[in-house]
């Protein structure tokens, strides 16, 4: 757990604010918990998922049902192919 939040915040402090935007690739576990890991403005330059698996796609959209936002923040999942860049690439080893 220490590791995974030095790393959101090395992508906080360091390289989000540079980006007005981004993708994660990855739908799945891994992905999910980044977007979790973000603060509510990170959180907000998330465009969408994008991932492999066409069960994910067909899905449509990730709901972050924890969010204190209303309407819950609804992230779209598409097919890598039709994502836009830059990405944040989310795989577990």
């Amino acid at each position: 757990d220490t590791i995974w939040t030095l790393r959101v915040r090395f992508l906080e402090e360091r390289v989000l604010p540079h980006w007005t935007a981004f993708t994660i690739w990855n739908a799945g576990k891994q992905g999910r918990r980044l977007y979790r890991s973000l603060g509510a403005a990170s959180q907000q330059k998330v465009v969408a998922f994008c991932d492999v698996d066409e069960r994910k796609i067909k899905k449509g959209f990730y709901c972050y049902e924890d969010s204190q936002e209303r309407p819950k923040p609804q992230v779209p999942i598409l097919h890598f192919r039709t994502a836009q860049p830059p990405f944040i690439i989310c795989v577990k080893l």
